[in-house]
């Protein structure tokens, strides 16, 4: 029932999912099976291919997280993340309100121990089809150096293990390359991340080096990652809206990726932007088979000990 054009989207994209999983993977969708079962009737889908657990209740994107999943216990996002508490599903993933996915997590599931802020990532994509990511995009507007070192590790595990990309190179997000470059908090990151044997840090990266192939993963605290995603973002609105057709920039187009997982969280939850369109939710859904499939949770809470 999460996102701007539930439940029909969402179903939409759960139909085409399951096309494109195997046998052995079975969807569950939570939401209100009366709204549901029609859109599976008008597509001449078996409701036989899907698992259901009724969830009447919806909360509103614009509701307060916290009294939201506590005053509608049987909404999508609340039931979901007690199915996934108590071991009943391997994965929980929505376009649901954003705010009440975090708060979730964190009473539900309760970020790893040893992490200090989980973190939320965008992919940037490049000439040659691969991408980079950025972390943080927006769960943490504020962030002190150690955190952003911990973003580093984060960054570099989900790189690794999820997308293979072996030993990934990690930059900080900065106005320079130069080491003594930056703000304060930018500066004593540098040292931290220059120090982090667990990551492979190549140095500072500027804003022009997220479409090239300099880093893997770039760091960088929530308030300034969010503004950058923002005008990526629109920089795929431009095109589209002056009619202009490009392969590369067709890449920018945020349903070709589906979501982010939490990072660093004690199981696999991932998050959609609130307004994705059926092959976003499609896409959303694959990327929580190979969140869960490569254990991404588990990898962390080994590196965090």
């Amino acid at each position: 029932m999460g996102g701007d054009f539930a439940p029909e989207q969402t179903t939409l994209g759960a139909i085409a999912a399951q096309k494109d999983l195997p046998p052995d993977v079975i969807l569950v969708l939570i939401g209100d099976k009366d709204k549901i079962l029609p859109i599976l009737s008008s597509q001449n889908v078996s409701p036989d291919l899907f698992e259901f657990v009724h969830a009447p209740d919806v909360l509103g994107m614009g509701e307060h997280p916290t009294k939201a999943l506590t005053q509608k216990p049987n909404s999508s996002i609340s039931i979901g993340f007690s199915l996934l508490k108590d071991g009943k599903i391997d994965a929980f993933a929505s376009a649901g309100n954003t705010g009440a996915m975090f708060v979730g997590a964190f009473l539900f599931i309760k970020p790893i121990n040893g992490v200090h802020r989980p973190a939320i990532t965008s992919m940037f994509p490049r000439p040659d089809g691969t991408f980079s990511i950025l972390i943080d995009v927006g769960a943490n507007a504020d962030c002190k150096p150690d955190v952003l070192n911990q973003f580093a590790i984060l960054g570099s595990l989900y790189m690794e293990y999820v997308f293979n990309i072996k030993n990934p190179k990690v930059g900080l997000l900065n106005i320079g390359e130069e080491e003594e470059k930056g703000s304060l908090l930018t500066q004593a990151t540098h040292k931290l991340l220059k120090e982090n044997n667990k990551i492979n840090f190549i140095g500072n990266v500027e804003g022009r080096d997220f479409f090239n192939y300099k880093a893997d993963v770039i760091v960088c605290d929530g308030f300034t990652g969010n503004v950058v995603l923002k005008q990526a973002e629109s920089f795929y609105t431009l095109i589209k809206e002056r009619g202009i057709k490009d392969e590369y920039f067709e890449m920018f187009n945020y349903e070709n990726y589906g979501g982010t997982p939490i990072l660093g969280i004690n199981s696999n939850v991932i998050v959609a932007h609130g307004i994705s369109s059926a092959k976003a939710i499609k896409k959303m859904i694959l990327l929580t088979k190979e969140v869960t499939e490569a254990k991404l949770s588990e990898k962390i809470k080994v590196a965090f000990n």
